[in-house]
C-alpha cells in the first residue's frame, strides 16, 4: 500500500510539474519557474520507482529549461540519457552522480555535440566537439562496433574511472557497461583524452579528424572536462541505432 502510494504521488508531482512548466513557459520568468519545476519533481520522485514516463517527464523539463534545443541536443538522446543514468543511479553504479555526459552522433561531427550537464544543479557545464571512429564514418557516425582493431565507436553506457597520463597526455578512462556493445572498451584502449585534430581549427575542412574510437575532444577542453567527469560519472554515447535501442538491457531492462 505504501508503495502503491507513493508511486501515485511520483506521478501525480510530475503531471503538476508539466502543467506549471506550460503554464510558465510563455513567462519572462520561464527558465527559473521551469527549473523550479523540474526541482520540485525531482525533489518528490524516488529513482527506486522511476518508470520510462518519469525518465520522459524529468527529461521534458530538462531539456526545455536548460534550451538544449538552441545547443542542438536531441530531446530523444537526452530521454535515453536520463533513463540509463536513473537505472545507473539505482543500481549505485555512480561515485560522481550529479554529472551526466552525452555524446550525441545523430549530429555531424561539425556540431558540438558532446554535452556535460550538472543534472541535480540543472545546468550546462560544457558543451564541446567530440570525435567518433575512423571506420564510423565520415562526417556523420553511421556504423557501430564493439570488436577490437574496428577503429569504430561503441554505443552505450559508460562509468567513467581514473586519470592517467599516456601518449596524448591526460586521459580517462572508461568501463563499458553493456555487454556486446562496449565492454571491450578497455582492451580496445577507449578513453577520454585531447586531440589537435578536433576543433574550431577545423571548421573550414567539412568534417573533423576521426579517432580509433575514442570520444577525443579538443586539446583546449581536455583538462577542464575531464576534472568535471572523472571518477564516476555517467558517458552516454548515443545514435539512434535501432538494434542499439531495442537490445540494451540498461534501457530495456
Amino acid at each position: 500500500m505504501v508503495r502503491k502510494t507513493f508511486l501515485s504521488l511520483s506521478l501525480a508531482a510530475a503531471v503538476a510539474a508539466l502543467m506549471f512548466f506550460q503554464i510558465s513557459k510563455a513567462g519572462a520568468n520561464s527558465v527559473t519557474a521551469n527549473v523550479s519545476a523540474l526541482k520540485s519533481y525531482v525533489a518528490t520522485t524516488s529513482t527506486n520507482t522511476a518508470k520510462a514516463s518519469d525518465a520522459e517527464v524529468a527529461s521534458t523539463l530538462l531539456f526545455d529549461s536548460l534550451k538544449l534545443n538552441q545547443l542542438g541536443l536531441s530531446q530523444q538522446a537526452l530521454t535515453y540519457a536520463y533513463k540509463g543514468y536513473q537505472h545507473l543511479l539505482d543500481k549505485k553504479n555512480l561515485a560522481n552522480d550529479h554529472i551526466l555526459t552525452i555524446c550525441d552522433f545523430s549530429q555531424p561531427s561539425r556540431n558540438k555535440r558532446m554535452y556535460v550537464i550538472d543534472v541535480k544543479n540543472f545546468k550546462v557545464l560544457m558543451n564541446t566537439y567530440v570525435a567518433h571512429g575512423r571506420n564510423s564514418g565520415v562526417d556523420y557516425a553511421t556504423k557501430f562496433s564493439n570488436k577490437p582493431e574496428s577503429l569504430e565507436s561503441s554505443l552505450g553506457f559508460y562509468v567513467t574511472e581514473n586519470t592517467y597520463s599516456g601518449k596524448h597526455g591526460l586521459s580517462l578512462k572508461i568501463n563499458g557497461l553493456e555487454k556486446g556493445w562496449n565492454d571491450n572498451a578497455e582492451e580496445r584502449a577507449v578513453v577520454v583524452h585531447g586531440a589537435k585534430y578536433i576543433g574550431n581549427q577545423r571548421l573550414g575542412c567539412g568534417f573533423m579528424g576521426r579517432s580509433f574510437g575514442c570520444p577525443a575532444v579538443p586539446q583546449t577542453d581536455v583538462a577542464k572536462l575531464i576534472n568535471i567527469i572523472k571518477d564516476g560519472s555517467c558517458l552516454f554515447i548515443y545514435h539512434p541505432d535501432e538494434d542499439y535501442l531495442h537490445g540494451s538491457t540498461i534501457l530495456n531492462g
